[in-house]
């Protein structure tokens, strides 16, 4: 680790990844039959989608958030048929 790295702060993302609208989402449409099947029958309509949290070092808020953007836009999510979004706090001490 470098000198730097070792003094940048620690940071939290909170990613949330999600299909775009228009893709079918069959682990929603999954997830909505049984929910009916249980008798939750007020449910209109789900769609999946995955949470990840990611710590981090960066120098700044600025810095940790185009480190995590670039995470989301290459590996995190897929561009084609995913959405994302994302906040950057300072992480909390353990």
């Amino acid at each position: 680790m470098s000198e730097a790295t070792q003094t940048a702060t620690l940071w939290l993302a909170r990613i949330h990844v999600t299909l775009k609208p228009a893709v079918v989402d069959p682990q929603g449409d999954t997830i909505l039959s049984a929910l009916h099947q249980l008798h939750f029958n007020d449910v209109q309509g789900v769609r999946a989608g995955k949470y990840l949290e990611v710590t981090l070092r960066a120098a700044d808020a600025d810095a940790a958030a185009a480190s995590v953007d670039a995470m989301c836009s290459t590996l995190l999510a897929n561009p084609v048929i995913e959405r994302y979004t994302f906040d950057v706090e300072v992480a909390p001490e353990d």
